[in-house]
Formats: structure tokens, sequence, C-alpha cells
């Protein structure tokens, strides 16, 4: 009996150190601890620590679900979060600063560990990114960046190269009109005002075509992103101007819309006016495969995989390079036709 006794005093000893260990690790800014998860991390490939999934939680503000394209990357990211097994809290902003402002503001409230957002516009936003910093939570900029000077207050911008999309719609265009004669009349729809790609497709398509005097813009007018502004704008540059021989677009969507009215006009999207868009979504590659549109810059919508990776690496404090550059492709009609069969988005 007295051994017995002795055996219970040693193993009541052992459980009572076992708990106060496990409470000694209850430590108010451990978020697992709070949860009740046991294990919040395990040693990563560089020897720190990695945080588990799901203890991740991702504020993100996306712009709206103003085109095809958009409706892709936003589908990217919420499948992307919830296979990498992140807390995912989804702000649409339906093309509003001030929704944006709001969202990431109510993110910082709710202590998430990364804020991530494709910005509406380029200005603006130093005070709520600055509050952000403040609390001491990282900020990923996708798709689109902001012109703050000062590059401290996000950790990485990724997204694509859109001053280089411009470019490549230029290029083609000088290569198809590289024996003009006489002067071909373009028409520009322009993303949303004060964007970062409507700003940046302007000044890539512009800086290339300038070497050609021949080529020249006679319109430019914001559509908004959007197949209803693309067709409103398009149907008035055919009633301004009776020569239109070329119509860039800054997306699918407004190419679409424009398609519309010119179709409407008795003209032959493609052979009348040739057709130059951006994004290469699923309903634009149709309409190249069709021959309404001639050239087709691609714009990959599909980053969530790369955003997961990427909040991934920001939460386990590994270095993450400033500016990421998603991969991306042309096409022209025939190109279209043979790749739409297996598209994604």
């Amino acid at each position: 009996m007295k051994r017995f006794g002795k055996m219970g005093v040693v193993l009541a000893l052992t459980l009572t150190m076992v708990m106060l260990g496990a409470c000694g690790n209850n430590n108010g800014g451990n978020k697992a601890a709070n949860t009740g998860n046991a294990a919040t991390e395990a040693p990563a490939a560089n020897g720190g620590t990695k945080t588990e999934a799901k203890d991740i939680t991702l504020g993100f503000s996306q712009v709206g679900a103003e085109s095809g394209w958009r409706s892709a990357n936003t589908k990217s990211i919420q499948d992307s979060a919830k296979e990498a097994g992140y807390t995912l809290k989804f702000s649409d902003a339906q093309q509003k600063q001030e929704n944006q402002i709001k969202a990431i503001r109510s993110f910082i409230q709710q202590k998430v560990d990364v804020i991530a957002f494709s910005p509406v516009v380029e200005s603006g936003w130093d005070t709520v990114l600055k509050e952000a910093k403040a609390a001491g939570i990282p900020v990923v900029l996708t798709d689109r960046a902001v012109d703050s000077k000062d590059t401290s207050l996000y950790v990485t911008f990724l997204g694509s190269d859109f001053v280089e999309e411009g470019r490549k719609a230029g290029e083609w265009l000088s290569d198809q009109y590289k024996d003009a004669s006489e002067d071909v009349n373009i028409v520009e729809l322009q993303g949303t005002t004060g964007s970062a790609p409507a700003n940046d497709r302007m000044e890539g398509f512009a800086e290339v075509i300038k070497s050609n005097p021949h080529l020249k813009v006679i319109a430019s007018q914001t559509g908004d992103f959007t197949r209803a502004k693309g067709k409103e704008v398009m149907q008035a540059f055919l009633k301004a101007n009776k020569d239109i021989d070329v119509l860039y677009a800054h997306n699918d969507d407004m190419a679409l819309g424009a398609i519309q009215a010119i179709e409407a006009a008795g003209l032959k999207p493609g052979e009348d006016i040739k057709i130059i868009s951006v994004d290469a979504v699923k309903d634009g590659m149709q309409a190249a495969s069709e021959g309404k549109i001639n050239f087709i810059v691609e714009c990959n919508p599909l980053l969530g995989p790369q955003l997961m990776q990427v909040v991934q690496n920001v939460v386990d404090g590994q270095a993450v390079e400033a500016r990421i550059v998603t991969e991306e492709s042309t096409f022209t009609s025939e190109q279209a036709k043979e790749v739409l069969p297996g598209r994604e988005y």
C-alpha cells in the first residue's frame, strides 16, 4: 500500500508539471493558444518556422466584378485560399476606392495576418497603408499597383506588366502596317480612369506606335472595363469618325461591347475594323477564333496559387521579391482557335 501511495504522489506531481508547462505556453499573442490549436508552427525549409495554413487569416479586397477577367481572378483566389486551408475574409469594392479603404480598415481591426488587394486606382492609398503598417500587418498588392513613393508600405506587387502588354499590342499593329503609305486611324477604349492597367497599357502602346507616323490615335476614351460601356463609347466613336481602321481595347469585355456596336453599324469586326484586345478570357478568345478580334495580349487572372505562396512566405518571415511578374502570351485569331478548347478561363 505504501509503495502504491508513493507512485501515486509521483504521478500526481508529473501531471501537475505537464499542466503548468501547457499553461505557460498560453500567451495572449498566440493565436493557436486562444483557439485551442496545439501545434502552430513546424520547421521551415530555411531553418526558421513555418506557420500552419489553418492559422493564417488573409483579408482580400477585390476591385469588383466588372469583367470576365475579374470573375476568373476572384474564383482563383477563393479556390486557392480554400485549398491552402487559409481563412479568407473577402470584400467586393464594387469599383469604388472608398469601399476598399473601408475593407482594409476592417481587416486591420480584425487583426488578419496579411492584407492583399487589387487597387481600383493608383493614387490615394498612403494613409490606410500606413495604418496597416502601424498595426504590423503586411500588405500585398495583386494585379494592380499603387503610385506611393514609400515602397515600405507594401511587401510586394504580384501581377502583370501592363506597360509590356501595351507594347505587345503596339508591336503587332506596327508590324501589320509597317509598309503603310497612308494614315491608319486608331480609336482606343481605355480602362477605368486612373487605374494602373489603363495608364500603363496606353503608355506602352503609345511608346511603340510613335515610331510609325502613319499610326494615329484619333480618339481615346474610357470604357471603364465593361462590355456595356465599351459598346456605348464605340457607338460614339463610329458616329464622330467616318474612317476607323483599328480599335485598341484595354480589355476583352470592352472589345466585345465594341463588336456589337460595329456589327450594328453594318461593319465587319476584324475586317472593316481591325481589333486588338487585352486579357484573353474565354469570351474574347471565342471572338478571336471567329476572326472578330485579330490579336489578343494575355493578362493571366489565375493569381490565386502564387498569392497563397506569397502569403505563406510573408507569414513565415521569408524573403519575398518586391516585384513578381506573371507569365503570359499573345494570340492571333488562328492561335486562339487552337488553344480555345482547353482554355481554363
